[in-house]
């Protein structure tokens, strides 16, 4: 099987890397935590603008999808810079959203393709939580058969990111659609939600990686510098073996999902768990590695650091993630 991006896809990557590089996006995230939304939402307009949000979007609502492979290359790249916002609750969506059909898709599908509108989603089930539901335009959950539009964000909750904060939602809402479909859809949309948090997890790995080594080789002990120690080598080149284990097993699970998330299950569960652990073992590295340095605020890599366990439990912790995969 094949796995290797073609020359479009590369190109995308690389333009949404250098978009991203000049957008100077710790900035954005210390604006979005501290509640200033502007820098963030200016950001996903120029994402959107990339086709970004599109990509799960159906070609009927003014997508460009579902287009797996491509969300997986677009959320490795947001992973890595750490853009602000429910990113894959986004993507996702536009899933849940175009398999409900009807009135809800038609007013926000064509809106959250163009980037003007920041959506969330709650999983089913008891104890859920909506992430950054004060800055969404909308929060929907399911309940049975019927897709609701949440009343308000709700109570918030502690997260060990404060870039990414979690609601609980009001009971109640408003219905927007109901119907057998939409029990389907909300199954599919936790797929691909599971499926772009893992690109997420493995950019957000590949960030501290690279950050790390870099600094390694700049910082020094006994007049050498700390990369030049061997346990320090070892325990870097775990850190990337992770990362690029992986990686087969996030596009694997795209090539799945390109033939509908019914049969993708297991893939994704794999996936996820797989990129989730890589991801933090990259953040458990890159602190061992940046000494106490690693817990100061002034230093941008904190932002990846509190950032990975999050990512690693989101719409599907590890364990959840094998037992779907010895259940499939």
């Amino acid at each position: 099987m094949r796995f290797l991006l073609d020359d479009e896809q590369r190109e995308f990557r690389r333009s949404l890397d250098a978009m991203l590089t000049a957008a100077d996006t710790p900035a954005v995230l210390r604006a979005w935590a501290a509640g200033d939304r502007a820098p963030g939402r200016a950001l996903w307009g120029r994402l959107a603008e990339a086709g970004v949000f599109a990509l799960a979007v159906p070609e009927a609502y003014g997508g460009l999808g579902p287009l797996p492979v491509e969300v997986a290359v677009a959320c490795v790249e947001l992973g890595r810079h750490a853009v602000p916002g429910p990113v894959a609750e986004t993507l996702a969506a536009g899933v849940l959203l175009g398999g409900a059909g009807g009135q809800a898709a038609a007013e926000w599908l064509p809106r959250i393709a163009a980037g003007t509108a920041v959506v969330s989603l709650v999983p089913e089930g008891p104890g859920s939580y909506a992430l950054d539901a004060d800055a969404a335009d909308a929060v929907f959950t399911v309940d049975g058969d019927e897709l609701r539009l949440a009343a308000g964000p709700g109570e918030p909750s502690a997260s060990a990111d404060p870039a990414r904060r979690l609601f609980r939602p009001q009971p109640g809402g408003t219905p927007v659609a109901e119907g057998p479909a939409i029990r389907a859809a909300a199954r599919a949309a936790e797929t691909w939600a599971s499926f772009a948090t893992a690109a997420l997890a493995l950019g957000c790995g590949e960030e501290l990686l690279r950050a790390t080594v870099a600094y390694v080789k700049q910082r020094t002990q006994f007049g050498v510098p700390v990369g030049s120690f061997q346990a320090v080598k070892h325990r870097l080149a775990d850190t990337l073996l992770g990362l690029e284990f992986a990686r087969p097993l996030l596009y694997g699970a795209a090539v799945e999902l390109a033939d509908g998330p019914a049969g993708a299950g297991a893939a994704v569960a794999a996936a996820k768990a797989t990129a989730g652990e890589a991801g933090y073992a990259a953040a458990r590295t890159a602190l061992q590695a940046h000494g106490a340095v690693g817990y100061t605020e002034e230093l941008d890599l904190a932002w990846w650091l509190r950032r990975a366990r999050p990512l690693r439990d989101a719409w599907g912790a590890p364990s959840a993630c094998r037992a779907r995969v010895l259940a499939g």
